[in-house]
């Protein structure tokens, strides 16, 4: 009996020393890793990596970056659906047409389509997932396609006086080009007719077409489109496309009754100059945009990763 009281008394003895009291024969390392469990004992937080949970401010961020890219995520599929659709339905994506596909105005949009949607899809994967490097893929493209725009409109503002010989080179190549591309000749015909212009400088500019130049063999020899006349439409409802005929024969008085003489450059020009007011406030919107997109991104990535 006086054995089993001896061993009770060392084993309440041992029960009350804290865990941090050892043999001295204990090395330094065992010591250490013992105090390190002691502590995890004591707060079982101190080893937890699961991040806190976040407030109702940093959910409410995070949904709404959610969206705010799933918005995105379908504007950039749906430029994207339209540019693909454009160069198929013309035929620019078969073998003999991808030499003029670089300058195929449908590209703008399968380029602008696939960039927005690869971005948003990021900022979206990475909102949903808590992914730091999803996220980090979001802000650097976000960063880096403000910082083109930035240096785009920069570079048009230190070119703004050439600003009409490149409409005319513009314009020029939608005249050579105007029955080989169904969107320029859109493009064109609503140019023409919201401007009430004819050509580049004038309206016998469309010579320079091969259809509508008079040694032209074809029907069209000697005129011009249905968009350079005063009035195009017939009975109110159709377009006659025959009313331009015939119009580079006339001398200009005569073609004045029929045609509009003036060309486009200086009416565009002169239109861009009155809408500089409105592209600047386009311009400020997107910038606010993109900024809005990055400040939430890096509100959600400093939740997961404080």
């Amino acid at each position: 009996s006086a054995v089993s009281a001896c061993l009770s008394m060392q084993a309440s003895k041992l029960v009350e020393l804290p865990c941090s009291s050892y043999d001295d024969d204990d090395d330094g390392g065992s010591l250490a890793r013992d105090m390190d469990f002691c502590t995890a004992e004591q707060d079982p937080m101190a080893w937890s990596s699961v991040p806190p949970e976040p407030g109702t401010f940093s959910q409410c961020v995070r949904y709404l970056a959610f969206l705010w890219n799933l918005l995105f995520l379908l504007l950039g599929l749906l430029a994207l659906a339209v540019g693909v659709w454009g160069l198929l339905a013309k035929g620019s994506l078969q073998g003999e047409r991808l030499a003029p596909l670089g300058s195929d105005p449908m590209l703008l949009f399968v380029l602008v389509g696939l960039g927005t949607s690869t971005t948003s899809l990021a900022g979206c994967l990475g909102t949903l997932r808590s992914s730091p490097c999803l996220l980090r893929f979001f802000v650097g493209a976000v960063l880096a396609f403000a910082g083109m725009e930035v240096l785009g409109g920069l570079l048009l503002l230190a070119v703004w006086h050439r600003l009409r010989d490149a409409l005319r080179d513009a314009l020029l190549l939608c005249l050579l080009r105007y029955h080989d591309e169904p969107d320029l000749r859109f493009l064109v015909d609503e140019v023409q007719q919201s401007l009430q212009c004819c050509g580049l400088g004038s309206y016998r500019d469309w010579e320079v077409n091969l259809y509508f130049n008079c040694s032209a063999p074809g029907v069209q020899a000697c005129s011009v489109p249905a968009s350079c006349c005063l009035d195009p439409w017939q009975n109110g409802t159709l377009v006659n496309t025959q009313c331009g005929f015939g119009a580079l024969h006339l001398g200009d008085v005569a073609a004045s009754t029929v045609v509009h003489l003036s060309g486009c450059v200086a009416q565009l020009s002169a239109w861009l100059h009155s809408q500089a007011g409105g592209i600047a406030a386009a311009a400020a919107v997107l910038v606010l945009v993109e900024a809005a997109s990055v400040l939430m991104a890096l509100k959600v990535l400093g939740d997961i990763v404080p």
